[in-house]
């Protein structure tokens, strides 16, 4: 059985002096989760949000909290991201060496292992260990700051990841984390993708009822190739 689809807005592109407002409006449109981005400024070349931004935020919706850890020393912070009210926590395999253990120290905690890839990475580093994971996510632009441009390789990748996956018979989200937009997001479902994380997408445009609507009515009118 194919895993559900998710639509998940990365609040990386809300507008923070009424972040309350955005989440809850997000909520009401629609939204299954809530894409949560911390970067440390030395994994990647940018500095956003952490730990009480999201407990603020776990404060304010129940939605599932999906925490992207975009940091060079997750295992120093995963137990706080889950104490704070992550349900997911997504390490990046490039400053994972032993993904078995990551992955069980996060379910262990309590919440959803996911591993992450960024665009130069072969999606193979991640796949021996799949069955240890509840989801893997596969980047789509360079990891640092929202607002970049679809890398089209991504779709490559996604394809690859979901071909194995049904081979091994594991049903497990994949998710797909940048530029993700109305114009592509058929695209990334084609592809193998069900989680689907769209910033500037959403956040910032009129109506986030009809944004999110129309996603959801092109995914589900879109079936996967594999």
């Amino acid at each position: 059985m194919d895993p559900a689809d998710k639509i998940a807005p990365s609040i990386l592109s809300a507008d923070f002096a009424r972040l309350g407002e955005e989440i809850h409006a997000v909520e009401k449109a629609g939204a299954d989760m809530i894409h949560f981005d911390v970067m440390d400024g030395h994994f990647v070349p940018n500095i956003s949000i952490g730990i009480p931004v999201l407990e603020s935020v776990r404060r304010m919706t129940k939605l599932t909290l999906d925490a992207h850890l975009m940091i060079s020393e997750p295992a120093r912070y995963v137990e706080a991201f889950v104490k704070a009210g992550a349900n997911s926590i997504s390490v990046h395999c490039e400053v994972c060496p032993d993904i078995p253990v990551m992955a069980q120290r996060i379910r262990g905690l309590g919440a959803r292992a996911s591993i992450a890839i960024n665009p130069e990475t072969d999606a193979g580093r991640v796949m021996p260990f799949a069955e240890h994971l509840d989801m893997i996510l596969v980047m789509s632009v360079h990891p640092g700051f929202g607002g970049q441009t679809f890398i089209p390789a991504a779709l490559d990748k996604l394809r690859y990841i979901r071909r194995e996956l049904k081979r091994r018979g594991l049903s497990i989200d994949v998710e797909i984390d940048g530029g993700v937009k109305l114009d592509n997001i058929a695209d990334v479902k084609t592809a193998g993708a069900n989680v689907f994380v769209s910033g500037s997408g959403i956040f910032g445009k009129p109506d986030y009822g009809k944004i999110i609507g129309e996603m959801r009515d092109l995914i589900a009118r879109t079936r996967p190739t594999i």
